[in-house]
């Protein structure tokens, strides 16, 4: 957590504490005067009302009506001008509540709750594990001549796909008679609402890369998931490794947000990414923001096989030199190692953990593992 993280949660957890501890007051003084809110229903009727019809009547809430106007003129403002709040003091709640400061405070509170309560919670996850859904293209944002993040829009501005942090989606398409299925992660999140977003290298020979490559706007996509056996979670380890290559920064950029963007998360997170050129380092504005808000957090090894002069990162390929310095065993640490990438890249590291002694991913990995390959 950095120091701007932390007064604003202070502050936070004082202003709720303050708003709640004078509300306790309020109706403990409420209810010595006879007047209990917990059977505000009950107000204008008597304690043992005669069995009726069930229908209430314009008496019945004009009764009501004019018991909770005495009752409000009965709450005298003197009462709240020296009060005695257990270990904080005696204060004037009277001046407290009608400060222009608590007021304001005040109404971030409520506007916090009511955006996490109603807009945040949003509508219904569209994505489906066993229907395949259609979802058409909103906008291209090309990265690099072959690299391109493409967006598409969910039924409603206020969807979000929820997708479970670390899983991916599955996209099918009819090509040459045939299905075709290959699995994406989203680059966004649940915090983006009304689309979600893919980065996506497309490949002359590629299948669904190259048909995605060449939609226009408007046309859609088929899409199923959540798939996968990996979801993060706080408290997964201490600390989460990772190897990428190219495009297998797609799952790690959802990890890497989910782990530094939580205060309360103290996992930290250490990311090879290996690239042919320097220019092919995909969301590379993004990473170093991380880096740059969560220094404590998060480090980088960027590994370029073509470096430019003066380049002060890994050169050649991802060995087993930069393992052993920049990520910890899972087997001696509360680790794990997670791996993705092209298969020749994958291949590699594989036979480096071996010679290191680290644990060996398994042919189809699970969440227990201390080595995870996506």
């Amino acid at each position: 957590m950095n120091r701007q993280q932390a007064v604003f949660l202070a502050s936070l957890l004082l202003t709720f504490s303050s708003l709640v501890g004078i509300l306790h007051f309020i109706d403990r003084k409420l209810i010595a005067a006879g007047y209990d809110f917990r059977n505000i229903i009950l107000i204008g009727l008597p304690e043992n009302p005669p069995k009726k019809s069930g229908r209430v009547t314009m008496v019945d809430i004009q009764a009501i009506q004019a018991t909770v106007v005495d009752t409000l003129k009965n709450i005298k403002l003197e009462d709240y001008k020296s009060v005695e709040i257990p270990g904080f003091g005696t204060y004037n709640l009277a001046d407290v509540a009608t400060s222009p400061a608590f007021i304001f405070t005040a109404t971030i509170v409520v506007a916090t709750a009511f955006y996490s309560k109603v807009l945040h919670t949003g509508r219904t996850k569209p994505l489906n594990p066993n229907a395949w859904q259609e979802y058409p293209l909103e906008k291209k944002i090309v990265v690099s001549p072959n690299t391109a993040i493409y967006r598409f829009t969910l039924p409603h501005k206020q969807d979000v796909l929820g997708l479970p942090v670390g899983q991916h989606i599955s996209v099918s398409a009819e090509i040459n008679g045939k299905d075709v299925v290959r699995s994406y992660t989203p680059i966004s999140n649940d915090d983006d609402r009304g689309h979600f977003d893919l980065l996506i290298k497309s490949y002359e020979k590629g299948n669904i890369s190259r048909l995605i490559g060449q939609l226009k706007l408007g046309e859609t996509i088929r899409v199923k998931g959540p798939k996968g056996n990996f979801q993060y979670a706080p408290g997964l380890a201490d600390h989460i490794s990772m190897i990428a290559g190219g495009t297998g920064i797609t799952p790690m950029i959802q990890i890497i947000r989910a782990a530094l963007r939580n205060p309360f998360d103290k996992t930290t997170v250490t990311l090879i990414y290996a690239n042919v050129n320097e220019e092919d380092i995909l969301l590379k504005d993004d990473l170093e923001e991380l880096l740059d808000v969560h220094e404590l957090k998060f480090k980088i090894l960027y590994v370029l096989n073509n470096p430019p002069p003066g380049w002060k990162g890994g050169v050649g390929f991802v060995t087993k030199e930069h393992i052993k310095e920049h990520l910890p065993n899972p087997a001696t640490t509360n680790s794990k190692l997670l791996i993705c990438g092209p298969p020749p890249m994958v291949g590699a590291m594989k036979k480096n953990l071996e010679e290191l002694k680290y644990p060996a991913p398994r042919t189809v990995s699970k969440l227990v593992d201390q080595v995870f390959v996506f």
